[in-house]
């Protein structure tokens, strides 16, 4: 599989980097990036072909694979209007609906839409994808290997429902990292130096999604072993209670949902 990236960032960067590992060879990959020094890190710490504009050789590939930021879309692929054969597209640009990109490449609808988190900087992200109905099983499966590159993947059918996933999700290491300043800054609180407190609030964090990970059980059970009748875990699960803070991290992704149609609307005008 051929594949081209139009924009050279930190996701590309990312993607590229996991698919040299699985095996994709140097010489079927292509950046287009405008600047220079961003074409010079690339094809020096992977060997691929880096253009500054979409040129014929840019456009020999099966798959596009639109890299570059929301606001940058519809400028970064007028270049590609009218010259697309039957490659697939896939965006990883944050928002876009796949009606938006189809109408701003002049109709073409072979089109992937997906939504990468953060951790796919270090191969650990989770990535949820949606697929126009042209796109045939061939073309999701080449999809799915790309964003498999940096972490697990999942589908999603419903297009709109990308909303709900990019707050719970795409956003989600933001909650986590809150989360996880909190328990620091309560550490340090209780007399730990930052070292110890961050240590601690880390490796604990890590050690439980881990346990998590390999059980089959629901997370509620994995709580409710943890916490034992009138002890330690259950007094602070009852101040948490008493705060509101589930009910609050509820109205919070919902607000990020919300949040993330308005964005969908202002970034499809015309």
């Amino acid at each position: 599989m051929k594949i081209t990236f139009v924009g050279g960032g930190n996701m590309a960067v990312a993607l590229i980097g996991g698919m040299r590992k699985q095996g994709f060879s140097a010489a079927g990959i292509q950046v287009v990036e405008p600047f220079d020094t961003a074409r010079e890190k690339i094809s020096d710490a992977f060997g691929v072909r880096c253009t500054a504009s979409v040129d014929a050789a840019a456009l020999n590939c099966e798959t596009l694979v639109l890299a570059v930021k929301p606001q940058q879309l519809r400028e970064a692929i007028a270049p590609l209007c009218g010259r697309l054969g039957n490659q697939l597209v896939v965006s990883i640009a944050a928002g876009i609906r796949l009606t938006d990109i189809s109408r701003w490449l002049g109709g073409y609808s072979k089109l992937v839409r997906t939504m990468p988190n953060t951790p796919a900087l270090i191969g650990a992200g989770v990535t949820a994808l949606c697929a126009d109905a042209s796109v045939d099983r061939e073309g999701r499966s080449n999809a799915e290997k790309i964003l498999k590159a940096v972490g697990s993947t999942v589908w999603i059918e419903d297009e709109p429902q990308m909303d709900a996933v990019t707050a719970v999700s795409g956003s989600g290491p933001a909650y986590v990292f809150y989360f996880l300043e909190a328990m620091e800054s309560a550490a340090i609180r209780l007399g730990f130096d930052p070292q110890a407190a961050r240590k601690l609030t880390v490796e604990t964090f890590l050690g439980a999604t881990r346990l998590a990970e390999q059980s089959s059980e629901p997370i509620s059970a994995l709580r409710e072993r943890v916490t034992s009748k009138g002890g330690t875990t259950e007094a602070a699960l009852q101040s948490f209670a008493a705060s509101g803070i589930s009910d609050a991290i509820g109205r919070g992704i919902v607000a990020a949902e919300a949040r993330g149609r308005e964005l969908g609307d202002v970034l499809g005008k015309d």
